[in-house]
């Protein structure tokens, strides 16, 4: 197995990345490391922290743009079609059902 190591920046309110399996908590690790086939299909996005991962200050929690609001991301689509979309993006994505990212994440101490 190949380990690549990646530098990512969250917020440093963001919760702490839940274990393989255990339930999201909207730690953002997972997007910010790459983006999802979401991503690459709507956003034509293949590499790099996804643009739709979106800060919510009021939760402190990450949520997915595709799944909040896809026409803020997706702007040639209709608005009529922005829940259907959503529904759609919550599903293939799994959003809030459980933890995919491998990642091992270490803090960076700041001082």
């Amino acid at each position: 197995m190949k380990i690549t190591l990646q530098t990512i920046e969250l917020h440093r309110d963001a919760p702490t990345k839940p274990a393989l399996g255990e339930r999201c908590n909207g730690c953002g690790v997972c997007c910010a490391a790459e983006p999802c086939p979401i991503a690459w299909v709507f956003l034509w996005q293949r590499k790099g922290s996804c643009r739709a991962l979106e800060w919510h200050s009021e939760s402190t929690r990450y949520v997915c743009g595709m799944v909040t609001n896809p026409t803020r991301h997706v702007r040639w689509l209709p608005t009529k079609l922005d829940a259907p979309l959503a529904r759609f993006c919550t599903n293939r994505i799994a959003a809030g059902i459980g933890c995919d990212s491998h990642a091992v994440v270490e803090s960076a101490d700041q001082t």
